[in-house]
């Protein structure tokens, strides 16, 4: 990046970024993905068009980073270290109350289909959730293999992130309740660490 790129993105402090973003997730959540458009973020944020575009390019950079952002303690595992498996896990469940793990859930459910019909939607989450979620993640459970908590052989440690968004996925879809701390908390002792072989 040429350091006129540099010094332009550079002009938002990080409590207007903050700011950006929350409007960004409240529009996702009124209108969904599809109708959201940067005219409507540029108005609600009293911003304009250029400004954004100049600062994430596009819609979907603006609300991967904007979904990013809402994440407890940013990427959320980054600096967890309990010095154990559960406790990591557990600490990272308990960034969200109950209340946040509902609209988190609401939200991605309404990302979902967006991110499956949009290709270019589908690379700005890969960048800058998936990828960096997955490699915190395995730093997590590397400290488990080092501990020797893990084997590092196990065959579910490719199946990990799956675990875990699968247990925040299908509550509402089979319970029809929205994920809890209780619920996920239980989850990880039930599912999670039984099939790493971790207690």
């Amino acid at each position: 990046m040429t350091e006129v790129a540099t010094a332009r993105r550079s002009r938002i402090t990080p409590e207007r970024e903050a700011e950006l973003y929350g409007a960004v997730l409240d529009l996702l959540r009124e209108v969904g993905y599809d109708a959201l458009t940067m005219d409507a973020v540029a108005a609600r944020t009293k911003s304009s068009k250029a400004t954004l575009y100049r600062q994430w390019g596009g819609k979907a950079e603006l609300v991967a980073k904007a979904v990013r952002s809402n994440k407890p303690g940013g990427m959320g595992l980054a600096d967890i270290d309990t010095g154990s498996l559960r406790g990591d896990l557990h600490a990272l469940t308990m960034r969200s109350d109950d209340c946040e793990m509902e609209q988190n859930s609401a939200l991605m459910r309404g990302l979902a289909m967006a991110v499956h019909s949009n290709p270019e939607l589908l690379k700005a989450f890969k960048e800058h959730l998936i990828e960096p979620e997955m490699a915190e993640f395995r730093r997590v459970l590397q400290r488990a293999i080092d501990r020797g908590e893990v084997r590092a052989d196990n065959p579910a440690i490719g199946y990990m992130m799956h675990m875990m968004l699968g247990g925040f996925a299908a509550r509402t879809l089979i319970d029809e309740l929205p994920p809890t701390q209780a619920f996920l908390t239980s989850y990880i002792d039930a599912v999670v660490l039984p099939a790493l072989g971790a207690e």
